[in-house]
């Protein structure tokens, strides 16, 4: 794990990196590469989204839960696979709702071009062990972005929380609704979309509450 930040958000999170939690994290992470497993993303870009999307950068939040754990398609932000990777089934959807609600057609799976615009794609546990979802949950990374949630909801106003499922609403429980918008829907996986996801319109929700606060609306094509 390479803890080394961009400024904007060391200020606020240099403090956590010294808990008794990130040691234990760091610790079971060394055991795992002790042991031989792969570990997703690469640790060069664990925190990819923290340095893509600076703190006094950050307009909207897309909380996942964590890294995908196939082969190639983890590069730090949630929801997102590299270029050349095939977008996965709920980036399928998520893509299929901005196809209804925009009339934008994507084809690239690689959302890095929106971390530039000021999307946080935050995943919950930023780490995973190849083939095995949630294989790093309750390690310590959950405290850590609940960390990062609460530094944007104190330092930044009138970002958008695009919190999709239960998971990431119940982790979004703390956010100051006067400050900020909270867009809540079920997740866009194939097991849920279908009950909500699709019709929620939360992107042009998201730009016509940005365009109300006077900050430059998201450009959802890829």
């Amino acid at each position: 794990m390479n803890p080394q930040l961009h400024a904007s958000w060391l200020e606020h999170l240099q403090s956590e990196f010294q808990q008794p939690y990130m040691q234990q994290l760091r610790d079971f992470l060394q055991t795992q590469k002790q042991q031989r497993k792969v570990i997703y993303p690469p640790g060069k870009l664990i925190f990819n989204a923290l340095n893509t999307t600076h703190l006094d950068q950050v307009k909207v939040v897309i909380l996942g839960q964590d890294p995908y754990h196939g082969p190639g398609q983890a590069h730090g932000l949630s929801f997102s696979v590299p270029d050349g990777v095939k977008p996965p089934p709920s980036l399928v959807n998520i893509f299929k709702e901005i196809e209804h609600n925009l009339g934008i057609k994507n084809h690239s799976g690689n959302l890095t071009a929106w971390a530039e615009q000021g999307v946080l794609l935050l995943n919950s546990v930023l780490t995973v062990e190849q083939g095995l979802a949630a294989s790093h949950r309750d390690q310590g990374w959950e405290r850590f972005t609940d960390r990062i949630i609460e530094v944007i909801n104190q330092q930044n106003r009138h970002v958008v929380f695009m919190l999709w499922g239960s998971y990431a609403q119940r982790k979004g429980q703390q956010i100051d609704q006067q400050k900020h918008l909270v867009l809540k829907a079920p997740h866009p996986s194939p097991l849920s979309a279908h009950r909500g996801f699709f019709g929620c319109q939360h992107f042009t929700k998201c730009n016509a509450y940005l365009t109300e606060n006077q900050l430059k609306p998201i450009n959802w094509r890829l």
